[in-house]
């Protein structure tokens, strides 16, 4: 008999796409390892382009023709810089808050707000719009820190119900309030380019805090976005 080295609680050959169907989310947190941020941005484009290239030349690739030749490195760059900069907390938007001198009480809405990230689990697009509300304790901030919170979590390998939570727990971090709102609508192409191939489908994921837990508030958050 074979022995078979143990997996360490990873998912075998069997099961991977049975994760990927199935949508499982194992934490809030982006797992990370610890070492995440042990080298710098230049040596990650370049180990990256070098074994981008080694799976287009599995592929069968001719990276002679001048088309392929700099596609390694535009990935690799593209990779770091672009599609997963979220990962690095350094590009974390800087957020600034400002009294609520207006005394404005009400819900503030932004609706929307681009999304683009891609999934974890076969890294192809995930795109579509995020919705957030909240509700100032005292102090309110600038509405582009919204898009920008939006963004900075969205730019990392994603499933949609993290990325919700993630976009709210922050909100809640910054504006100091259990008050706050976030819907997302987004299409995944996971779902319309492999698989079931559906390209008709979007999934929607909500969070709801403090005041946006009860119906009335909530009712109103949900009919500035027409849902």
């Amino acid at each position: 008999m074979l022995n078979t080295p143990p997996n360490n609680g990873l998912p075998n050959d069997g099961e991977v796409d049975d994760i990927g169907h199935d949508h499982i989310m194992t934490s809030y947190d982006t797992p990370l390892r610890v070492d995440a941020f042990a080298m710098d941005d230049d040596i990650k484009i370049e180990l990256i382009e070098k074994h981008f290239r080694h799976i287009m030349e599995i592929m069968g690739l001719d990276l002679t023709d001048d088309s392929l030749n700099g596609t390694p490195h535009r990935v690799a760059k593209m990779f770091i810089k672009e599609n997963f900069s979220g990962l690095n907390p350094e590009n974390k938007p800087a957020i600034t808050l400002f009294e609520n001198k207006y005394k404005y009480g009400e819900m503030l809405v932004e609706k929307d707000i681009t999304v683009f990230s891609n999934c974890e689990h076969h890294f192809v697009p995930i795109y579509g719009k995020a919705h957030v509300a909240y509700i100032s304790s005292g102090e309110v901030i600038g509405l582009s820190k919204l898009n920008r919170i939006v963004q900075y979590y969205s730019k990392r390998p994603q499933v949609q119900e993290r990325l919700t939570v993630q976009i709210a727990n922050e909100l809640k971090d910054v504006l100091k309030t259990e008050d706050v709102a976030v819907v997302v609508d987004a299409q995944h192409m996971c779902v319309q380019s492999r698989g079931i191939q559906d390209s008709g489908s979007s999934t929607i994921t909500s969070f709801y805090g403090g005041k946006f837990r009860e119906e009335a508030t909530r009712k109103e958050f949900l009919s500035y976005l027409e849902m």
